[in-house]
């Protein structure tokens, strides 16, 4: 399934480079980012889980944001883009 992960990481606060980073590189494992703060994610349920309470440990409750938008497994009807920088396709072969 699709999850969109979108996040507002308050950095003015007592560690909260730190926390972008961590948020940031949470996401990282589990998608492609697509903008700044927001990441598409292609993850099983389990994962789903799993990262959520990874980003709920890493942040800051108080004072700060994250989203996560389930586009479930018919997700390519549900996206479109327009613009620049194409995304990868998240379900085709990456080469490192």
């Amino acid at each position: 399934m699709m999850v969109l992960i979108a996040y507002d990481i308050k950095t003015d606060s007592e560690n909260g480079d730190y926390r972008l980073r961590v948020i940031s590189k949470i996401c990282k494992n589990y998608g492609q980012r697509v903008q700044n703060s927001v990441f598409e994610c292609i993850i099983t349920p389990a994962q789903l889980v799993e990262i959520k309470t990874l980003l709920k440990e890493a942040m800051d409750t108080n004072i700060d944001s994250i989203r996560l938008y389930n586009l479930g497994v018919s997700w390519e009807h549900r996206v479109e883009h327009i613009g620049a920088k194409m995304p990868h396709d998240l379900e085709d072969t990456l080469i490192l």
